[in-house]
């Protein structure tokens, strides 16, 4: 009760501080929610509506059947049907189309003579991403139309469909292949690094600048105490932050927790630990609001979104910026966070995560507190 008694009057004195700060309650509490809706959206790697223009020289039925299928596809969008290829190279320079087929004057001669047809893809590859996309869902359409007519074909001749080797797929966890599902959970870890950090590198700075700092270390507060009474305010928030996360990932994406929530909470907790460590470290280290919140933005956001696999696979970077990317604890969340919510996974198959995010927070808790006991010698 001792304790209590003697953190209570740092926990209403940041609570209070918070308060008057508006900026910091948004940053805490408003920012994570209009980014959940907005990387929820925007930030989606599922490719429709390419724009896609045809080029039919030979209009026949037989290729109109063809076409058909991506007139009625959701990824593409017909643009135009030019008649020249300098029309498709000036649709490409001005951005009208990312995709062209061509197809030629025999392409229903040669399909009703059964022969091979050929159609010609021209892709803008400006965007990598994008083409790469509508090129594999051309090719994937294209071989279930040329499957159909053969398969036509042989039943014409009285000859049944042989397939050597019948790949049947069956995707678990995430059926539907949804971005969102893989990205809003990991939005969670992300949020949290980019706003705790943020939150809590300004609280001893802020001190130091109005000079109150010196009243705090000569007072009978030990370091560790401070740093309890500057920090739980924050991990408050940061717990009702992530709730409204999870609560609007459910609303909006109907992203549902498949495992258990104490697990899934636990981990929310140890991530926060680390960020609040990493903030309070970067504070103890810098004496002005302007260079800490440089700090905290640079050493929270791109570790958080380039090297922990909210994006980008880990295993597909090189080696030494997967060695590095051990650094971003917001990594090792990420697997907790996703096998609980998405796979259902119990804390046998993520303990060595917790171990990883205990590190982390003991680590940049503990330079924390010595650095403020060297303030008191």
């Amino acid at each position: 009760m001792s304790l209590v008694r003697r953190l209570k009057p740092v926990i209403v004195k940041e609570f209070r501080q918070i308060r008057r700060d508006p900026t910091s309650l948004g940053m805490l509490l408003v920012l994570p929610a209009a980014m959940i809706v907005l990387v929820g959206y925007a930030l989606n790697f599922d490719v429709k509506h390419v724009p896609l223009l045809v080029m039919d020289q030979s209009k026949t039925p037989e290729s109109r059947e063809y076409l058909a299928m991506f007139q009625h596809s959701e990824h593409f969008a017909l643009t135009g049907t030019p008649s020249t290829y300098g029309e498709i190279e000036e649709a490409f320079l001005h951005g009208q189309a990312k995709i062209a087929l061509v197809l030629p004057v025999d392409f229903g001669r040669d399909l009703l003579a059964g022969r091979e047809a050929t159609v010609q893809m021209l892709v803008d590859g400006a965007d990598a991403n994008t083409a790469g996309q509508a090129m594999g869902n051309a090719v994937r359409m294209t071989m279930d139309h040329s499957n159909r007519i053969l398969l036509q074909a042989l039943q014409r001749a009285g000859r049944s469909a042989y397939v050597p080797v019948d790949l049947q797929s069956r995707i678990w966890y995430n059926p539907d292949l949804v971005s969102s599902r893989f990205l809003v959970p990991g939005l969670i870890g992300f949020i949290i690094m980019l706003t705790g950090v943020i939150a809590t590198s300004m609280t001893v700075v802020r001190e130091k600048e109005r000079g109150t700092m010196e009243q705090i270390m000569v007072s009978p507060l030990q370091p560790i105490e401070v740093i309890l009474g500057k920090t739980l305010p924050y991990m408050a928030i940061s717990l009702v932050s992530a709730t409204l996360i999870l609560l609007l990932g459910y609303v909006l994406f109907a992203i549902e927790i498949k495992g258990g929530l104490l697990l899934l909470y636990a981990g929310i907790t140890m991530i926060i630990l680390g960020a609040l460590g990493q903030g309070l470290l970067i504070s103890t280290i810098t004496d002005s609001q302007q260079v800490a919140f440089i700090i905290s933005v640079f050493s929270s956001l791109l570790p958080s979104f380039l090297l922990s696999g909210f994006v980008f696979p880990v295993a597909s970077m090189p080696v030494v910026l997967q060695v590095v990317s051990n650094i971003s604890v917001t990594k090792f969340f990420l697997v907790v966070v996703r096998g609980v919510m998405l796979k259902g996974v119990g804390f046998d198959a993520v303990w060595e995560q917790f171990v990883y995010m205990a590190i982390f927070a003991l680590i940049t808790l503990g330079i924390s507190v010595k650095r403020l006991q060297k303030r008191t010698l």
